[in-house]
């Protein structure tokens, strides 16, 4: 690597003449002094942050979500954009609408659950049902021991994003968590296209 060289004495003077013609971008913050000849143009250490010591017994801060770099389930369902009726949506919300059809998702993993949701949703659709609801459960506290996070509620957190893709995106007009008299954050309302 090639070390830089400072300025020559024809270089200052020429940028010193230069500058004079010029109007600083910020005129009220003092201009920097230029290095001595001599002088290294290594910036000065920064003194480190602190760190309290770690005591034994201490936890570290609760985060709201499973994940710092995942939003919460219910953040990404609640903030979609709305692409229905304003009013049926507020009753749907207010839990003043009554679904059509119920698919209970409870005890089931993963590889049965994606399965029996496509079928439920596809069917119910077929139906000409508008509002079904789905109840994945609120997921069980589990112990976390390893360095990465557990989400809790895995059907809770899949379900949104399997409606998300095909084939049941062409057919899901809205996502909401269900009211709580339907099962709350447990559940979730879906509104399908006619």
């Amino acid at each position: 690597m090639k070390r830089r060289r400072g300025l020559s004495s024809e270089d200052r003077e020429v940028w010193s003449r230069y500058r004079r013609t010029a109007d600083p971008l910020h005129p009220d913050r003092p201009d920097p002094e230029p290095p001595a000849a001599g002088a290294s143009p290594m910036p000065k250490p920064q003194r480190p942050r602190y760190v309290a010591p770690f005591e034994m017994g201490s936890r570290a801060r609760p985060q709201t979500s499973g994940h710092a770099l995942m939003p919460s389930i219910s953040d990404q369902v609640n903030k979609a954009p709305l692409r229905m009726d304003a009013k049926t949506h507020q009753r749907m919300r207010a839990g003043k609408l009554r679904p059509e059809a119920k698919l209970d998702l409870h005890g089931m993993t993963l590889d049965v659950a994606h399965p029996a949701l496509t079928r439920f949703i596809l069917s119910a659709q077929a139906d000409g049902k508008r509002l079904v609801i789905v109840v994945t459960g609120k997921g069980k506290v589990k112990p976390d021991h390893g360095p990465i996070p557990t989400r809790l509620g895995v059907l809770k957190h899949q379900v949104p994003q399997w409606l998300r893709l095909a084939p049941l995106s062409s057919l899901v007009l809205q996502v909401t968590e269900a009211h709580r008299s339907h099962g709350g954050s447990g559940a979730y309302y879906v509104y399908l296209r006619r």
